[in-house]
């Protein structure tokens, strides 16, 4: 197979980006979108050229670092995985494929395909931490959970905070990364005694790292490859707006 890539080329922060035509054949319809970047850089390197930038770690869908635009979706045209699950077979032979980092002004560019995500790990530090008491495990019926709830706290749980929902939101809003931490712990025993600080300060830390409003679109969901529910969003605005009220009484 052969494609003809416009990629994103970026030095640093504050240089002026712009598309790279690269073109590239002898692909197999079973590479990894990443094993055809890796091809790729290798030919720029042995043509003495700057091979591009971009996040990966675990290239099993777990992680979330292998984030960026392909045209014009977050992690490619196919729903419910990430870039490395991703493979050339899903594109048309001899087509046009734009790559492109996440765009949003609390993710900038640090170079090519890599923005900095760690407004993420700001929110994620802002809901503080939970009660648990050492020692050894507890027996496991100390705290039963419904399997609803459990199932609920889970399916929240399995964001891998990749930022394909920010990318996707034409507000740039991280409401279902921050809803989807808040829900993980609000619905488990453990999650209780911080509930209402949790909830208002990762809202508070979201706010301020300048990230949009929620723009109601569900582009979000859509976007996220692990089908977080816009459900995770209903409950974050739920509970921040008793904990609101709680705080004033």
């Amino acid at each position: 197979m052969e494609f003809q890539l416009k990629v994103w080329r970026q030095k640093g922060p504050k240089e002026k980006g712009f598309f790279q035509n690269i073109p590239i054949r002898d692909i197999s319809a079973d590479m990894s979108f990443l094993e055809m970047l890796d091809l790729v850089n290798e030919i720029l390197i042995l043509n003495k050229k700057e091979p591009i930038a971009f996040d990966h770690d675990c290239r099993e869908g777990i992680c979330g670092a292998c984030g960026f635009m392909i045209n014009g979706s977050a992690h490619g045209p196919n729903p419910a995985i990430t870039i490395c699950q991703l493979y050339m077979r899903e594109f048309k032979n001899g087509s046009e494929i734009w790559i492109e980092p996440f765009r949003a002004k609390a993710f900038p560019i640090i170079k090519d395909l890599i923005v900095d995500r760690s407004a993420f790990d700001r929110i994620q530090q802002g809901g503080g931490f939970i009660s648990v008491n050492t020692g050894s495990a507890p027996p496991a019926n100390t705290f039963p959970i419904p399997k609803t709830k459990a199932d609920q706290a889970f399916a929240s749980a399995l964001c891998i905070g990749c930022g394909a929902c920010v990318a996707s939101c034409p507000n740039s809003s991280a409401s279902l990364f921050t809803s989807a931490r808040i829900s993980h712990f609000s619905k488990l025993p453990q999650g209780q005694a911080e509930k209402e600080s949790r909830v208002l300060s990762m809202v508070k830390q979201m706010d301020k790292e300048s990230f949009g409003s929620c723009s109601h679109t569900g582009a979000c969901s859509v976007s996220c490859p692990k089908e977080i529910s816009l459900k995770t969003i209903a409950e974050m605005h739920s509970e921040w707006r008793k904990a609101v009220f709680k705080k004033q009484q």
